[in-house]
């Protein structure tokens, strides 16, 4: 019986990375049927916050964190790699001492110490990556070595971003202010230029998407990601078994604000500026609703999801009819959706896979021979066993 449960897992996993690829290649080929350089510039802006929807999927759908400060890492992300790109920019906007514009008007002597190592792209690609990590390792630290979970996590997320938004806007001679970072030179690397609104930065996007999912996915059939789960649904079992619980949710943490950091910096370079907006609340609430209207416990869902409520978003405010209700009508698709699909498209598409399988159910022995066996201890369990 174990062998056998073990190869239908492995049967369902396989499964599941057929589906990823299949759905990563059609985003792959897209430029091959489309060749519009300002929609190819619009999708790979849908792709970029589709990577930001895994990343919130990762920590509140596998690790049962809801962040509401998400976007308070994919700023980060973005602003490193403003920071990068604004001092490469030719001309760039300086003063007689090399300053970005916005230093020359708030009159900065010198350019700031921080911002000398952005002169390589290099470490401003690290940074994009590095900095929301630890900023989201230091904030799990206090909040998970604390036993902060559930709405006080959450609130203590928005709480930081807000703190975070409010520091940028106020030290606007380093960071642009209200304006945040524009006039950027294009990203370029080994002397090849990824131009906004070319297929080259839309491969570039969809192909991190790629490795975002397939990383993800990874993390959620490892060991490690086993542990996370069950934790999701019995932490203090999974606390009883010796875990270092605040460990695995501080690491699930900062593993999901590294892709939304790297997610960060690809749109600021399909975007081309940097804005203290991308660190707001109205963009982290909107990632939550996508990741509900997906299906939060799917990282191919919640990018899915994403995508669906975006375009339909942006379809809807650029046309005439719906130009003064489209707010209305996204605000009822999304009630439609809690109401009648509570584990979002992928939830309801997995309902119809199963319903319409032809696959036969096991016999259930009966009500007082069968285990009692959580989900939290097989999950358990099965991380053990891979050891």
């Amino acid at each position: 019986m174990p062998v056998q449960g073990k190869n239908k897992v492995s049967g369902k996993t396989k499964l599941e990375i057929a589906v990823y690829a299949a759905v990563c290649l059609a985003i792959l080929a897209l430029p091959l049927v489309l060749h519009d350089a300002f929609l190819l510039n619009k999708y790979a802006r849908y792709l970029v916050l589709g990577i930001l929807a895994v990343s919130l999927s990762l920590s509140w759908g596998y690790a049962g964190i809801l962040n509401l400060g998400q976007a308070t890492t994919f700023g980060l992300g973005s602003y490193c790699m403003a920071m990068a790109l604004k001092l490469k920019t030719i001309p760039i906007h300086t003063g007689a001492d090399g300053l970005p514009d916005f230093m020359v008007w708030n009159n900065v002597p010198e350019l700031p110490w921080f911002w000398k190592p952005f002169y390589s792209m290099t470490f401003g690609v690290a940074a994009g990556i590095v900095v929301p990590m630890l900023f989201a390792a230091l904030l799990g630290w206090f909040m998970f070595r604390g036993r902060v979970t559930g709405v006080y996590a959450a609130i203590t997320t928005l709480a930081a971003m807000v703190v975070v938004q409010l520091l940028i806007i106020d030290q606007q001679a380093y960071t642009g202010g209200f304006n945040g970072i524009t006039d950027l030179a294009q990203f370029d690397v080994a002397g090849f230029t990824f131009d906004a609104y070319s297929s080259s930065s839309y491969y570039l996007v969809a192909i991190c998407l790629t490795v975002s999912l397939f990383l993800a996915l990874a993390v959620t059939k490892s060991k490690t990601g086993l542990i996370v789960q069950a934790i999701r649904d019995q932490e203090d079992r999974v606390r009883f078994f010796g875990y270092d619980v605040a460990l695995y949710q501080i690491f699930i943490f900062s593993v999901s604000a590294a892709i939304a950091g790297l997610a960060g910096m690809l749109y600021t370079i399909v975007m081309e500026f940097a804005s203290p907006t991308f660190l707001g609340v109205p963009l982290s609430l909107s990632v939550v609703i996508w990741v509900a209207v997906g299906g939060r416990q799917s990282l191919l869902g919640a990018m899915l999801g994403a995508l669906v409520v975006t375009g339909t978003q942006g379809a809807l405010s650029e046309s005439e009819t719906f130009l003064d209700s489209w707010t209305l009508i996204m605000g009822l698709l999304f009630v439609l959706v809690v109401l009648f699909l509570p584990k979002g498209i992928a939830g309801a598409v997995e309902k119809l896979a199963g319903k319409f399988g032809h696959r036969r159910a096991a016999p259930v022995p009966p009500p007082q021979l069968q285990p009692q066996r959580t989900e939290a201890v097989a999950n358990t369990r099965h991380a053990e066993s891979l050891s």
